[in-house]
């Protein structure tokens, strides 16, 4: 069976009482293992909801409910290995970002193997979104399909709605746990099994119905005193400590920059708690870090062996970054907001697209495998390489780009909030603003990309300095 398994992406969860502006948000990177993969941001109306459903991988046959929810996906250009949604938000703003691939070790998978025929990462989007009306709706679906199922991977899945956020990890074939996250805390998660501390009695956990007695049965924890998921289900490897701790503990180090911690430790929180309210600015850097401001930065000043350490946040893999932010402040009809950039997260910026629509802007809907400066996927990936090229002598560029693009951004979002109340046609208006955004974001970034070439060509090495 051929997979196109990601193995390589990071998530962020933020409570409503951790954000500024008392949102929810769930994010990731979306990476593969390959540089460049089109992705288009699309909106999937119940006409075209699949009934009769079918993975390319896999193989497995899903019938699907009558009467599925409208809503956004991200899904791949090229359908060689299926459609890969990716992350969307639905027309009930019930939130979903699928997946974080993460770890597993022998011992769970001599239990419960995994299972060749069972849904996996091309599938869930699909299959879950529509037909969930509450965050924790998203983790009982999910649970029951693993059930019938079973799956190919291990996984980490996000579901927010207006109030909670709750974090899915599959275990084995068939089982699985989730844990509500608490509304004042964030969570940064690499690839890697991340739940930790696991109580089966709380209120804020949920896992398949014989998870428990399938631990002890099998004695399968290593721990004396404690229920410890990750320890029991996950790694705990070398390359855990090289590819995926570290990105944890830069991540919790901007959050919370008074922990001191190893980025090698293998035993890094899951649940943390910043030392102020978090933006989406301070989740999209994040989500773009290369260990800024430490030994480990790939652009930075330090040996090549440390700077060569350390798997980076962003990365030339990645193929998208989405931002799924739920409001609380705002009518229903705008509260959904799916933040949005194409290509490696270094030169580009997200784009605030209302959610809440039929359709999507052209410039980020049309992408495919032919390389096209109109569309966003193929300018982001080209400024990035550019970039990359000098980057110290590009950044302050993309500084300026930044900040001048994302507070352009949010003064659109702020009228077209301001006005909804005065419009009787909400759809239209929604995309008309999303648009607007698109257009902006398209001019702004074809700009930044001008600005490099023309200041750029100034420093080729393939020049000859001569009184002429």
């Amino acid at each position: 069976m051929t997979k196109r398994i990601q193995g390589s992406c990071t998530t962020i969860l933020v409570g409503k009482k951790a954000s500024i502006d008392g949102s929810t948000i769930i994010s990731r990177n979306d990476d593969g293992h390959e540089a460049l993969d089109p992705e288009r941001l699309v909106v999937v109306n119940p006409a075209d909801q699949p009934q009769h459903y079918q993975s390319v991988i896999s193989k497995v046959k899903v019938e699907l409910p009558d009467n599925p929810l409208r809503y956004t996906s991200i899904p791949n250009s090229i359908l060689t290995n299926g459609t890969w949604p990716a992350a969307g938000i639905n027309s009930e703003n019930i939130a979903m970002s699928a997946t974080e691939t993460i770890t597993t070790n022998s011992r769970i998978q001599g239990v419960d193997p995994l299972v060749d025929t069972g849904i996996g990462e091309e599938d869930l989007v699909t299959l879950v979104l529509p037909y969930i009306h509450s965050a924790k709706e998203g983790v009982t679906r999910l649970g029951a399909l693993l059930k019938d199922y079973g799956t190919y991977e291990p996984n980490g899945i996000a579901f927010s709605d207006n109030n909670e956020i709750w974090w899915l990890e599959t275990i084995g074939g068939h089982h699985w746990a989730a844990k509500r996250i608490p509304d004042d805390a964030y969570v940064v998660a690499p690839n890697r099994m991340n739940i930790d501390d696991f109580d089966f009695a709380a209120d804020d956990t949920m896992a398949s119905d014989d998870l428990e007695a399938l631990i002890a049965d099998n004695n399968l924890n290593p721990d004396f005193d404690q229920v410890n998921l990750r320890h029991i289900f996950g790694s705990a490897t070398i390359k855990d400590t090289v590819y995926n701790n570290p990105r944890a503990w830069f991540g919790q180090k901007y959050f919370t920059p008074d922990v001191d911690q190893d980025p090698m430790g293998q035993d890094l929180p899951f649940i943390c708690h910043a030392n102020r309210k978090i933006s989406i600015e301070d989740v999209k850097f994040v989500l773009s870090s290369h260990y800024e401001n430490t030994k480990y930065d790939v652009y930075g000043s330090g040996s090549e062996a440390d700077k060569t350490l350390f798997r980076p946040i962003g990365i030339n893999r990645n193929h998208d970054v989405h931002i799924l932010q739920i409001r609380n402040n705002v009518p229903a009809e705008i509260a959904g907001i799916h933040w949005l950039a194409f290509g490696a997260n270094t030169f580009n910026t997200v784009v605030p697209f209302y959610a809440n629509v039929s359709d999507t802007p052209a410039s980020y809907k049309d992408a495919n495998g032919t390389f096209n400066l109109n569309n966003m996927y193929w300018l982001s990936c080209t400024t990035a390489l550019l970039g990359d090229t000098d980057y110290d002598f590009y950044v302050d560029m993309r500084n300026s780009f930044e900040l001048g693009a994302m507070s352009a951004y949010r003064q659109i979002e702020n009228q077209t909030d301001a006005d909804l109340s005065n419009q009787t046609d909400v759809n239209t208006y929604l995309e008309a603003a999303n648009q607007k955004l698109a257009d902006e974001s398209m001019q702004r970034q074809t700009k930044l990309l001008g600005d490099m070439v023309i200041a750029g060509s100034e420093q080729m090495k393939l020049r000859y300095n001569l009184n002429d």
